[in-house]
């Protein structure tokens, strides 16, 4: 199985995971999941200082482990959706230069127009 960028996958097309983990990058960076997030780390600390069973310490922290882990996928996933985006910007405006020093100056503005609404496509 050959691994390809995120922002390679599925061609032109925007998938059902980058859908999701544009949704879900919108989400995690409103002020609600910020609340959220707040909520289970008061959660997770009142279970350590009560008297609860080793067991729900040990649920709690797995918990956040959890958590963590899946943020930390989705923050990469983002940003390489990013970094891909930045340098196909980069690449059209370096050819678009070229081409309108050539004498294309149409097929320039073409290129030029499509790499700044990419980030729509990304």
């Amino acid at each position: 199985m050959a691994l390809q960028h995120p922002a390679d996958r599925g061609g032109g097309k925007r998938g059902p995971f980058e859908r999701f983990a544009e949704a879900a990058s919108l989400f995690t960076s409103s002020p609600f999941f910020y609340v959220l997030c707040l909520a289970l780390v008061a959660g997770v600390v009142f279970t350590h200082l009560s008297s609860v069973a080793l067991e729900w310490k040990v649920f709690a922290g797995e918990c956040m482990t959890a958590v963590t882990l899946l943020l930390l996928a989705l923050l990469k996933n983002s940003e390489q959706r990013a970094e891909r985006a930045i340098q196909r910007k980069l690449d059209a405006i370096a050819t678009a230069l070229i081409e309108s020093n050539v004498g294309d100056k149409e097929k320039a503005f073409e290129d030029l127009k499509s790499a700044i609404r990419m980030e729509e496509e990304t």
